[in-house]
């Protein structure tokens, strides 16, 4: 298992549900027509009061993937200049603030 988790922040200009409805119902699907979906791919949005918390991500998301191979072939084909995925989160997401981080899982039972 191979997990990302992406620290995102919304455009100031963008509110709380308008972020949600683009990303569930526009960003998802178009994601999920470029490429295979990962293995896990969920979205995590701040409670509304703690929404817009400038120093914490307005959304976590956590995709999982086989391995390091497959990850790298899937941001390869989302981020390739035709695909559409940057330009439409310009629209929806402040990209310049956006950072990702590889990590391990523990669980405990």
């Amino acid at each position: 298992m191979f997990k990302v988790m992406a620290l995102l922040y919304a455009r100031p200009d963008v509110g709380r549900v308008a972020v949600i409805e683009h990303y569930e119902n526009h960003h998802v699907p178009l994601i999920l027509d470029r490429a295979p979906a990962p293995s896990s791919y969920k979205r995590n949005y701040a409670a509304d009061d703690a929404w817009r918390d400038h120093a914490l991500p307005d959304i976590v998301t956590e995709l999982v993937f086989a391995d390091r191979a497959t990850y790298k072939a899937w941001v390869a084909v989302m981020y390739s200049p035709d695909s559409g995925i940057a330009d439409d989160e310009e629209t929806f997401l402040d990209r310049s603030r956006t950072t990702s981080m590889v990590v391990d899982e523990y669980i405990s039972d």
